[in-house]
């Protein structure tokens, strides 16, 4: 009986079980990849014209970014009040939509509807945010992987709840708002015990690389599923016994990985929690990472060894490296204890140890993160909200099932980013940010591709696009908690998600809308004399006439060669910071190549 209790305990501390439940929160916490379902119930059900909805999607996207509030809170709250918060928040914006929408409660004015969607929305980068920071801490030499399933499966989320929804079959268009309000609520409340921080790095195991393997399995499983399932749907009129059978299979995929923690915790050679912290004792520290609450004499030390040791050292090979900053180390100790030496005080962190927001914010590398990423995934943003466009002036006909397929394509990004990058830093103890301008580099080919509508251009862009899109949100996050520490790292990595509608914001509405609408209206104006004589010029009058719509490769091919320079100079902001944290990622990864992965 004891035995079992323990093992029950072993399994709700496991840090795979928080990494799985992390998993499932993650599949509904994609929100704001609903907006277009949900805005047309909105739009017939209030009245409201296409600028109104257009204000609305303004809200829903600053919902979505400004995570500040989440940042701060899960740094001072427990991790399950953090969620509760936004749990709160998800269900009251929404909510309160859905009862107007239904006529259950007075309508508001456009601006409180704005606030209600804001607020609903804003209820996402608590769940990110608090998802992120535990696993990231439980898995704290496996950044990249884990953030890029977890990011992955936000972005998934859009499918998987959009197949649920069809599950429904609701004739009340408005029961989408009313499932969007307490679904994700439902699910993290159930889930927010076990998402937190567990002391994950005392749980390191020879088999967590197959455990990694077997997740990356299914997730590609779960990507070719939906995807299969989105083609069957659009092209053939399926029954809602068939679709209640789709979703069926959906949930058996998703509740596959939590086989990993029940064979770790019950299988008969598992540990109970107190065997594994008596077996992690005598592991070495990671290079670098220190308490973050302490300011010793050692890592003052450390410090000065960063400004005297010769430039030369970090060129050789790991060990030979250590060996001769271990030799510097020793005799500043000695020359400061025989006070030959004065220690100075630092005046603040060094990269890879621990940073607030504030003195990230003065530091270079994280200004290149951001404007990095800001023109890599900006450029991707602004493809995929214009792909409709895009799509119908290249003339194809199923514009639907390239938003579908670019989401999945970003999914796969994200997974695959994860681990490239993982490849990376642990195998050759180089910068993570290399990958991220392969990422780039991918995606400026991509946008010429379609740019000269060359074969399958819309095919292939999506692949190209989507990839690259997907890899920046794997990337970016795993690379801040490397340069800036662990302890703010909800702060930080949200206001690095900024960048995302920052760049969407300057490279759509000041460049692809604008140049689309003057390709539009030159195209208009060829064709005046035919609308003239037939009469549709007394519908443009009366203000009847629907803004003119352009045709052919020419609506977006200005817009796509700028998106491809821009990613082009994302390479170069890359490549420099590459270059900046070479002898940081050696001393992290270094020494510990032969390490297995935790």
């Amino acid at each position: 009986m004891g035995q079992s209790r323990e093992k029950l305990k072993g399994f709700i501390n496991n840090r795979w079980l928080v990494f799985v439940a992390a998993m499932w929160m993650q599949s509904t916490a994609g929100i704001g990849y609903l907006f277009g379902s949900i805005s047309p119930v909105i739009k017939s059900s209030l009245n409201y014209n296409q600028k109104q909805i257009a204000r609305l999607g303004v809200a829903k996207d600053l919902g979505d970014c400004v995570g500040f509030f989440a940042g701060t809170l899960c740094e001072i709250l427990p991790m399950w009040a953090a969620l509760l918060v936004g749990a709160l928040k998800n269900f009251i914006g929404y909510g309160w939509v859905w009862l107007i929408v239904t006529g259950r409660a007075p309508v508001l004015p456009l601006w409180a509807i704005c606030v209600l969607i804001f607020v609903g929305t804003n209820g996402e980068t608590y769940f990110n945010t608090a998802a992120l920071v535990s696993c990231v801490q439980n898995f704290p030499k496996s950044r990249g992987p884990v953030v890029g399933i977890l990011k992955g499966f936000a972005g998934l989320s859009g499918a998987i709840l959009t197949q649920i929804y069809t599950m429904i079959h609701s004739p009340d268009q408005a029961s989408i708002v009313f499932m969007v309000a307490v679904g994700p609520t439902m699910v993290t409340i159930a889930l927010m015990f076990i998402v937190r921080p567990v002391g994950g790095h005392r749980q390191v195991r020879p088999t967590d690389g197959m455990s990694f393997t077997f997740v990356y399995s299914v997730c590609i499983l779960l990507a070719a599923y939906l995807l299969g399932v989105m083609l069957v749907q659009d092209l053939v009129d399926v029954s809602h016994n068939v679709s209640i059978i789709f979703t069926v299979v959906l949930f058996i995929i998703l509740l596959i990985p939590v086989v990993i923690p029940v064979s770790l915790s019950f299988s008969p050679e598992a540990r109970v929690p107190e065997e594994e912290a008596l077996l992690a004792q005598p592991q070495k520290e990671e290079p670098g990472k220190s308490d973050p609450g302490a300011t010793s004499d050692s890592e003052v030390i450390l410090s000065e060894v960063e400004d005297e040791k010769p430039k030369e050292v970090d060129l050789l090979p790991a060990s030979e490296r250590q060996k001769r900053i271990a030799q510097l180390q020793t005799k500043l100790l000695q020359a400061a204890a025989e006070g030959a030496v004065r220690i100075k005080r630092r005046r603040g962190p060094h990269r890879g140890e621990n940073f607030t927001l504030m003195q990230a914010l003065i530091k270079a590398d994280f200004w290149l993160i951001f404007v990095s990423l800001m023109l890599g995934s900006g450029t991707g943003l602004t493809v995929i909200d214009n792909m409709g466009q895009l799509s119908q002036s290249l003339k194809y006909d199923n514009t639907h099932i390239f938003v579908s397929m670019i989401s999945i394509w970003n999914f796969l990004g994200r997974v695959g980013g994860g681990y490239c990058s993982e490849v990376v830093v642990r195998d050759y103890a180089y910068p993570r940010p290399v990958v991220m301008a392969v990422a780039q580099f991918v995606m400026a080919v991509g946008h010429l591709y379609v740019a000269f509508a060359l074969p399958g251009a819309l095919y292939v862009g999506t692949v190209l696009i989507g990839l690259g899109y997907g890899f920046h949100w794997a990337i970016v996050p795993a690379t801040a908690s490397e340069l800036f520490g662990l302890k703010n790292f909800g702060a930080l990595y949200n206001f690095l998600t900024m960048a995302n509608p920052a760049g969407c914001l300057i490279f759509s509405g000041l460049i692809a809308g604008p140049l689309y609408d003057h390709e539009a209206e030159k195209q208009a104006h060829g064709n005046y004399l035919q609308r003239h004589y037939t009469g549709s010029v007394f519908s443009s009058l009366l203000g009847l006439e629907e803004p003119p719509k352009c045709e052919g490769s020419i609506c977006f091919f200005l817009t796509l060669v700028i998106l491809s320079g821009f990613c082009v100079l994302g390479i170069a902001l890359s490549m420099i910071l590459v270059y900046r944290t070479k002898a940081v990622y050696g001393h992290l990864y270094g020494s510990s190549r032969s390490a297995p992965v935790s």
